[in-house]
């Protein structure tokens, strides 16, 4: 390069000291992951290891701080739905993909913590650690039912009713229709508030209710129903509403 010409670059519009700089931290993150581990990093630096994988040139700390200043949290950045991960310059296609394969692989984690060969009673933690992976942040109500044996074992985990933003239609007799068929002996009921706030509407009460008067002549036990939210879960049973 001669005297006052301009500095080469990578042919991405990147010139070679920026992007050694940009790996250099890079490492320094990862290594700082390694050493410190997950829980010791702001949800930021997580994020931007994340965005490490899917953008290989670009710095991604500020887009990681720009996601979090968009949706509020870790979790609702994985949460969001492609399109609005989309609206944040810089996530396009194969980053937004990326991301809902990150929280795939959270979902499934937890989901896997909840061994069907253990009674759930007894990994109560770790259920509502699932209910919330999965349901917490969904942008619109989900009602599901984990099917129990006659010794509290998981027979089944399925998700009922999808609705709007703040209801989901539950139909009693099709809940207890769906127990006998899967010879279940036991349920759980979780749906989620994607406003955030757990605490059970007069309708989940009643709801939850005409489902137990249901269910009991039937041999059926109604252990309890699990409302989450962003801002933590309510049971119906530990409120003695049922």
């Amino acid at each position: 390069m001669t005297r006052g010409e301009p500095a080469r670059t990578d042919g991405l519009g990147e010139a070679p000291a920026a992007a050694d700089h940009r790996k250099g931290h890079r490492e320094r993150a990862r290594q700082r992951f390694l050493k410190v581990g997950e829980n010791n990093l702001d949800d930021y630096e997580l994020l931007e290891l994340i965005l490490f994988l899917a953008i290989p040139r670009v710095d991604t700390k500020l887009m990681a701080k720009q996601l979090l200043a968009r949706f509020g949290s870790y979790s609702a950045v994985l949460s969001a739905p492609p399109e609005r991960l989309a609206e944040v310059e810089g996530i396009k296609g194969a980053v937004a993909t990326n991301i809902k394969i990150i929280q795939a692989a959270a979902q499934r984690f937890a989901r896997h913590k909840v061994d069907r060969d253990m009674p759930i009673l007894g990994s109560w933690a770790q259920l509502i650690d699932y209910c919330r992976t999965t349901m917490a942040f969904s942008a619109i109500e989900e009602f599901r039912i984990l099917f129990l044996d006659k010794k509290n074992r998981l027979i089944a985990d399925e998700v009922q009713q999808t609705g709007t933003v703040d209801h989901a239609p539950v139909y009693p007799r099709e809940v207890i229709k769906r127990t006998l068929e899967l010879s279940a002996t036991a349920i759980i009921l979780v749906h989620n508030h994607p406003s955030g706030d757990p605490a059970p509407s007069s309708a989940d009460v009643q709801m939850t209710r005409q489902i137990n008067d249901i269910a009991r002549p039937l041999g059926i036990t109604l252990h309890d129903h699990i409302i989450v939210g962003k801002n933590g879960h309510a049971s119906l049973r530990g409120l003695k509403l049922i």
